[in-house]
């Protein structure tokens, strides 16, 4: 699987209108929404199921050029697999239609996980994977799938130990759109 951006209109959520698979266009498009969209790459290669203190060594300098340009004060690593015990109440907090105070800053260290994004008439679902960062600006409306059986590592970055909760719009949007399926487990 790779990185897609499938666009829906509001009122037509069973299949999406447009679905882009060129980088350069999925960049675009998202940041004509304020929505930062880059790949990374790490100083060196990292073991599956890498200590957060390897994962953040490893992106010690995009980590640090972002932390300056944004003014983020802290930064944590967080990993999500098939069999968390709390994958299921987990995802269900994520679904529900969401802002916070304060970005929703993720960079993909391993697996994937899709990202729904509202405005009046579409939701732009961002398939982001292994190496993509996404950056949604305080007080964007959005909810976050990584599917049944999740399989993910994340870097996060806040700039307030509190911007992170999430405030729910009360909007059952979220449950009308497809869910993010997951990516295929490795055997």
């Amino acid at each position: 699987m790779s990185t897609t951006l499938s666009l829906f209109h509001v009122s037509e959520p069973a299949a999406p209108y447009s679905v882009i698979r060129d980088r350069d266009r999925i960049t675009e498009t998202l940041s004509a929404l304020g929505i930062r969209f880059e790949l990374w790459s790490a100083s060196r290669v990292l073991a599956a199921g890498a200590t957060p203190a390897d994962v953040l060594a490893a992106y010690a300098g995009p980590v640090a050029r972002l932390t300056e340009e944004r003014g983020y004060q802290s930064v944590d690593v967080v990993r999500m697999g098939p069999d968390h015990p709390d994958r299921v109440a987990l995802r269900a907090k994520f679904l529900a239609e969401h802002v916070h105070d304060d970005d929703e800053a993720r960079f993909f260290v391993e697996g994937a996980g899709a990202f729904y994004v509202r405005t009046p008439d579409h939701v732009y679902q961002v398939d982001a994977h292994a190496g993509d960062l996404i950056i949604l600006p305080k007080e964007t409306t959005h909810w976050f799938d990584a599917g049944e059986r999740p399989r993910f590592a994340a870097i996060r970055l806040f700039t307030a130990p509190d911007g992170w909760i999430a405030r729910y719009t009360g909007d059952p949007i979220a449950s009308q759109f497809p869910a993010y399926p997951g990516e295929p487990l490795a055997d």
